[in-house]
């Protein structure tokens, strides 16, 4: 009994280390629901997590895209300041949003949306993230349908607030728009970066994607000459309509091998960089937010004088509205010392982003890079071994012709 009293104290010690905290979401098994206009498809959301606030250790729910955009606009809307992860874009073509490489695509994007999520320090402390993760399907459509913003306004208006947008940050980024703008050296330097940085990241995503179309191309090519010397073969003599069907195999192998290595290239390249590219483009979202929110500063910092100078003559005057420019006065002080923690807290978030997000693009961009490097080696080994294999073959048949 005093052993097993003494094994249970020791195990308590304060010198045994807590358990560790972890938080991992995977996004799996999509599902086709419904048809035509109305289908979508499901995904499998399974967390694993020992923190307190979450009911239990794992959970598995489902949830549609919509849910995504919910969770990320919730994000953006509450973490000013945050680059808050991008989504994958929503394709309008029904034969191209059903395909199983779509899917696969939109799977994976899905699942770094919400591991990015998870593995920031302050929005994986999100109620709503722990609602997206936990609640039931009923309480997040009841969510979805309750949201008020800008996904809730018709197509046509949403394109034409979709543009503006993207008109504005554009302005802040290229520094067309002079007036109220910050004059600090970092923020310019930050700028310019996002900017550069985007403009680099599509160039690589557009040669990404002429390679592995290139591929692909190859290995149509590569499949018909096979089958054409096959054909070729079952008119010459045994020995060299022999080497001929093997050209032929060869050349259907490397096909498939020319084919797999494309869509390698699609999911670990191709893909990566575009997602960079759309984060990107979340930062300039960002910046956008901050240069409103510098403005909004400036307007209430210039009434506020305006409203002092006022009230300081209704007081020399003794005037009756004295009392009421003050209240004014009182209650603009306040809203603008509240706008001026928001531009703080945004200033402050986005230095400590900006560290954490060229951390991640270099790790990130380091493993794609380097995982294109291997297929690329291993590929060319495919194809050198395979024709020189062949050679031999078909130069016994010169020789004996």
């Amino acid at each position: 009994m005093e052993q097993q009293r003494s094994t249970s104290e020791s195990s308590q010690s304060p010198r045994s280390p807590p358990s560790q905290r972890h938080l991992s979401v995977s996004v799996s098994d999509p599902v086709k629901l419904g048809n035509g206009v109305q289908g979508y498809i499901s995904y499998r959301v399974i967390t694993k997590t020992n923190f307190p606030e979450y009911q239990g250790s794992e959970k598995i729910v489902i949830r549609r895209y919509s849910d995504f955009v919910w969770l990320r606009d919730r994000l953006f809307d509450k973490y000013n300041g945050i680059f808050v992860p991008p989504l994958p874009e929503k394709s309008a073509v029904e034969k191209f949003r059903f395909s199983a490489e779509f899917i696969e695509i939109r799977r994976q994007a899905l699942d770094v949306f919400v591991n990015r999520i998870a593995s920031h320090n302050e929005l994986q402390q999100s109620e709503d993230f722990r609602t997206f993760l936990q609640a039931d399907e009923e309480s997040m459509e009841r969510l979805r349908s309750q949201e008020t913003g800008i996904f809730k306004k018709k197509p046509a208006d949403l394109m034409l607030m979709f543009k503006d947008v993207q008109s504005k940050v554009s302005d802040v980024v290229l520094g067309k728009e002079k007036p109220l703008e910050e004059s600090n050296p970092e923020y310019e330097k930050l700028k310019h970066y996002v900017f550069e940085l985007e403009n680099h990241l599509t160039e690589a995503q557009k040669h990404a994607y002429y390679l592995l179309k290139r591929h692909r191309e190859l290995g149509q090519s590569l499949s018909g000459i096979g089958k054409a010397a096959k054909l070729l073969g079952a008119c010459e003599g045994q020995a060299l309509g022999k080497a001929f069907d093997e050209l032929g195999a060869k050349s259907e192998t490397l096909s498939i091998k020319l084919q797999k290595e494309a869509h390698q290239l699609l999911m670990n390249l191709e893909e990566p960089v575009k997602d960079y590219v759309r984060a990107v483009q979340s930062i300039k979202v960002t910046i956008g937010e901050r240069a409103n929110a510098f403005r909004h500063q400036c307007e209430l910092a210039e009434t506020m004088k305006l409203k002092e100078i006022n009230l300081d003559k209704l007081m020399l005057t003794r005037s009756d509205r004295v009392g009421e420019a003050e209240q004014e006065y009182k209650e603009l002080k306040a809203e603008s010392e509240e706008v001026t923690r928001r531009f703080e807290t945004i200033v402050r978030r986005m230095n400590e982003e900006i560290v954490r997000f060229q951390e991640q693009k270099t790790q990130d961009m380091r493993i794609a890079f380097h995982e294109f490097a291997k297929g690329q080696a291993r590929l060319a080994k495919s194809i050198a071994d395979a024709w020189r294999s062949l050679l031999p073959k078909l130069e016994v048949c010169s020789d004996t012709s």
